[in-house]
């Protein structure tokens, strides 16, 4: 699926290379790489069109896979339980079975009902019910 993103002025300081990004979740300056350029539209797309708490998101915690530490990009909580996990990757980077793997690695120890993946040009979508993947059409809106 291909996503319109609202208009988005993040706030911005350094230069060139030096550059970092405010991110409004984790009320830090991040440095600004491609992938974080993706994670931070994305969010803005979670929070301003979905309307996804702000307060319910969680950004880069680190998880054991196995016992590899590693870390995720988004996980979105609903009734105080894990409910979507989200890998983002820098723009040029294709999803391929790769990216998928990565996100059911993270999967497997954090268990949503929902996972998704994307590049900011393209992301899929994945429901989990009754331990059935399911490829869904949009990100679903946020119920509380």
């Amino acid at each position: 699926m291909i996503i319109q993103y609202p208009e988005y002025q993040p706030k911005i300081k350094g230069a060139a290379s030096k550059e970092q990004i405010f991110d409004e979740i984790r009320k830090q300056w991040v440095k600004l790489t491609p992938e974080e350029w993706v994670r931070q539209n994305f969010l803005n797309y979670l929070v301003q069109v979905k309307k996804y708490p702000p307060s319910l998101i969680a950004v880069e915690k680190e998880i054991l896979v196995g016992e590899m530490k590693k870390r995720f990009d988004i996980l979105v909580y609903q009734n105080s339980k894990p409910w979507m996990i989200i890998e983002c990757k820098e723009q040029n980077v294709p999803l391929t079975e790769a990216v998928i793997k990565q996100l059911l690695a993270y999967y497997s120890v954090v268990q949503t009902s929902y996972m998704v993946i994307t590049n900011g040009h393209y992301t899929h979508c994945f429901g989990v019910q009754a331990n059935q993947v399911v490829n869904e059409s949009v990100i679903p809106d946020y119920i509380s």
